[in-house]
C-alpha cells in the first residue's frame, strides 16, 4: 500500500510541477494555516540553557541526517563554528517544554556567513539595513505535517525578533532545491542566481538554491497577497498584527542588538567536550574565534593557535558593538540658536560611536547628545562629529562620559552574555 502511495505521490507531483509558477504559488499559498491563538502548551523563545541548546542541536542532527544533509556525528548534534558566535542567536520552539522545532539567526562577524562561500552577496551589502542569514531549521518529525503549527509560530518569532531586536533588514537563505519554492511562495523570497549550485559542502555537498528577503516591503507584499485572507490564511496579519503570548521575547535593559547566550563553559562543552569543531578549525578562524573572544575568562577554552599564530592577529585598537539606540544631538551656534539632529546610535566603542542622521550634522563642532541607552536609561555626553563617512553615517567622539554610559560600555566590555547586563554596574571601574 504503501508503495502504491508513494507512486501517486510521485505522479501528483510530476503533474503540479508542469504547473505555470504563478498557479503553483497560488496553490502553495492555499497551505498557509497561520492559527492567530496556538496552544499554550507552545512557548518560543531563545535558546539559552545547557539543555535547550543540545535539544536543538540534536534535532537539527537528527533532521539533516534524514534528509542526507551530514553524516550523522558521534556526539548525535549538529554544531558549526557560527553556533559559537555572538552574533549568533539560535530561536526554539517547545511544546509541553520539549524542544520541538529551531533555527538559527546568523549577523555578519568577521566569519561572515555560511552561504557567502557559494553566493554573491555584494548587491545585498549595497543596500541599506544588516543582513542576517537564517539557517539550522529543523521541525520534530511528529509536527511535520500539522498543518504548519510549529512552522508558522516560530517564522513569526523569526521575524519579530528580526525586526524589533536583531535590528536586521535583509534575511539571506540557502536551502536545497525542492525547498526553495516554498520560501518564494509563501514568503515571497527572491533568489540571489537562477543557477542551482550542485555541490554546497556545508550540507554534506547537496545542491542549494540562495535566495534573499528585504523586511522592509515584505509587509506590503504580504498585505497584498494575504490582506483580504481569513485569520488562519493571513499572514500580513499574523505577521505584523498578531502578538502571540507564546513568545518570549528576551528582556533587555539597554537597546543592544545581539543577544549572546555562551559562557566559557556553554562553549567549552559544546565545542571542545561534546564535538570538535574548536580542534577542526583552520588557524586563522582560531586566531579570529581569539580576536571575537578576547576576555580572560574564555581564553583557556579556544583552541591554541600555533607558533606565530598570535602575533598575525589583525586586533583593533577599540572593541565596537553593535546597538540600536535612538539619540539628539544639540548645537548651539555663537548668536544662541539651537539646532536639534535627530540620530540613531548604530555602533559604538569605550570613546566614541557611530550614527545615522537624515539631516547633515556639522563636522567638528561640539555639542550635547542626549542618547536613549535602554527604556530607562539615558546619557547626556558632549561630543563632536568628527568624520562623514557618508549615506547619513557620522563618527563622533566623547568628551568625558557620564556615568550612565561608562556603565553601560564597561558591561559589554566585560560581559559575557547578554544576561550581564542586567546588572551592569558590577561591572564598573576607575577608567
Amino acid at each position: 500500500m504503501s508503495r502504491v502511495r508513494k507512486a501517486l505521490h510521485g505522479v501528483l507531483r510530476k503533474l503540479f510541477n508542469v504547473l505555470p509558477q504563478n498557479r503553483r504559488f497560488a496553490i502553495y499559498r492555499t497551505f498557509v494555516d497561520c492559527d492567530p491563538a496556538p496552544s499554550e502548551r507552545l512557548v518560543l523563545k531563545i535558546a539559552d540553557t545547557k539543555e535547550e541548546l543540545e535539544a536543538c542541536f540534536t534535532l537539527l542532527h537528527d533532521a539533516y541526517v534524514d534528509s542526507g544533509f551530514m553524516k550523522p556525528d558521534p556526539s548525535g548534534m549538529r554544531v558549526t563554528i557560527y553556533h559559537a558566535l555572538p552574533t549568533t542567536t539560535t530561536l526554539c520552539a517547545k511544546y509541553d517544554g520539549q524542544v520541538v522545532g529551531t533555527l538559527s539567526l546568523i549577523r555578519e562577524s568577521v566569519l561572515g556567513f555560511p552561504l557567502q562561500r557559494i553566493f554573491d552577496l555584494t548587491a545585498i551589502r549595497e543596500k541599506k539595513g544588516n543582513i542576517a542569514e537564517v539557517s539550522a531549521l529543523a521541525v520534530h518529525k511528529r509536527f511535520r505535517r500539522t498543518g504548519g503549527s510549529i512552522l508558522f509560530p516560530l517564522m513569526k518569532f523569526m521575524y519579530e525578533y528580526c525586526t524589533t531586536f536583531f535590528d536586521t533588514r535583509h534575511l539571506v537563505i540557502a536551502v536545497n532545491p525542492r525547498h526553495i519554492e516554498m520560501y518564494e511562495s509563501l514568503l515571497f523570497f527572491e533568489r540571489l542566481t537562477q543557477n542551482v549550485v550542485e555541490n554546497y559542502d556545508f550540507v554534506n555537498g547537496a545542491p542549494a538554491v540562495g535566495a534573499t528577503l528585504d523586511l522592509g516591503s515584505a509587509p506590503e507584499i504580504f498585505k497584498k497577497h494575504y490582506g483580504s485572507k481569513p485569520p488562519k490564511r493571513n499572514l500580513f496579519a499574523f505577521f505584523t498584527a498578531v502578538r502571540l503570548s507564546n513568545i518570549k521575547l528576551p528582556q533587555r535593559r539597554f537597546y543592544t542588538t545581539n543577544d549572546p547566550v555562551l559562557t566559557p563553559d556553554l562553549l567549552d562543552h559544546f565545542f571542545n567536550v561534546r564535538t570538535h569543531v574548536f580542534a577542526q578549525l583552520s588557524d586563522r578562524k582560531k586566531c579570529l574565534l581569539h580576536t571575537i573572544y578576547d576576555l580572560p575568562a574564555y581564553q583557556g577554552v579556544l583552541p591554541a593557535i600555533g607558533a606565530g599564530g598570535q602575533d598575525d592577529q589583525v586586533r583593533r585598537r577599540h572593541r565596537r558593538f553593535s546597538v540600536r539606540c535612538p539619540g539628539r544631538f544639540s548645537v548651539v551656534a555663537p548668536d544662541g540658536c539651537e539646532t536639534k539632529y535627530k540620530i540613531e546610535i548604530t555602533q559604538l566603542s569605550r570613546y566614541g560611536f557611530q550614527a545615522h542622521s537624515r539631516s547633515a550634522v556639522p563636522i567638528n563642532v561640539w555639542g550635547e547628545v542626549t542618547i536613549q541607552l535602554g527604556p530607562a536609561e539615558v546619557s547626556r555626553i558632549q561630543v563632536e562629529a568628527s568624520r562623514d563617512t557618508g549615506n547619513g553615517v557620522y563618527g563622533f567622539r566623547l568628551g568625558e562620559p557620564d556615568l550612565i554610559w561608562r556603565k553601560f560600555v564597561n558591561a559589554l566590555y566585560s560581559g559575557s552574555t547578554h544576561a550581564d547586563l542586567e546588572n551592569a554596574t558590577r561591572f564598573m571601574t576607575d577608567r
